[in-house]
Order: structure tokens, then C-alpha cells, then sequence
């Protein structure tokens, strides 16, 4: 269970933010650890919605969650709930949610694909309903 009590660290946010988008189905999530390679976030969640209303459901879930969870908000969110790609910005994580479509046009993965891949924490508990 994260612990809620402290700030979490930049990996505990990008693992809960895979672990929210999972409970509402997002599609292939993947986390990005970006380092020193990027000025611009330190780590990258990425994941794909069916349609434009489950993009907009995963965006809404995941600022819920992280609000309730460790009181956090984000600083920036990019795309419309009718876009094809919305972007969380939580400073140090970034959370791009993308249409099918959108994540094989734009392929961040391919991007930076000189970041470390890093493993969700496949072990904790499933975020509360």
C-alpha cells in the first residue's frame, strides 16, 4: 500500500498513476524513467483508451485518486476529455494518455527510447474503488 502520511516520491507517483489507469482499463501502460535525458519530467506514464470518453475517464480517475490519495493535484492538463492524447502534468511525472491511434503516430516510446523502462509495482494492492 503507498503510504499516504509523506509526499511520494517521483517513482511511487508514476507507479500509482500506472496502477490507476489499469483499474480503468487503460491499455498497455508503461513507465518511462527519464532522468537525466529530459528537462522536461523526470518520468513518463504512457498508456492508450479505447475512445475519447475512456481517455477522458482514465484522466479523470487518475487526478481523483492522486488527490485522495497522497492530496496532490496537477500543475497542467493538456487535451480535451474529447482529444485523442490529454497529458497530466504533475511536475515530476508526466501521465499521457493516448488513443491507439495517437500513440503509434507520436511513439514516445521510440522517442526516448533511451530511458529506463521501469516495472509497475505489480504487488501492491489494487487501488480502492
Amino acid at each position: 500500500m503507498f503510504d499516504n502520511t509523506k509526499p511520494p516520491t517521483s517513482e511511487e507517483l508514476a507507479n500509482f498513476c500506472a496502477l490507476i489507469a489499469e483499474d480503468r482499463k487503460a491499455e498497455e501502460v508503461v513507465v518511462i524513467k527519464l532522468g537525466e535525458i529530459s528537462s522536461v519530467s523526470e518520468i513518463f506514464v504512457i498508456c492508450s483508451g479505447t475512445s475519447a470518453p475512456h481517455l477522458g475517464a482514465i484522466s479523470e480517475w487518475i487526478q481523483r485518486k492522486s488527490r485522495e490519495q497522497f492530496n496532490i493535484k496537477p500543475v497542467a492538463i493538456d487535451g480535451a476529455k474529447e482529444s485523442e492524447w490529454v497529458v497530466i502534468d504533475f511536475g515530476n511525472v508526466m501521465v499521457h494518455i493516448f488513443s491507439r491511434e495517437s500513440r503509434e503516430k507520436y511513439n514516445l516510446e521510440n522517442l526516448w527510447s533511451d530511458a529506463e523502462k521501469i516495472e509497475k509495482l505489480l504487488n501492491e494492492k489494487r487501488v480502492q474503488r
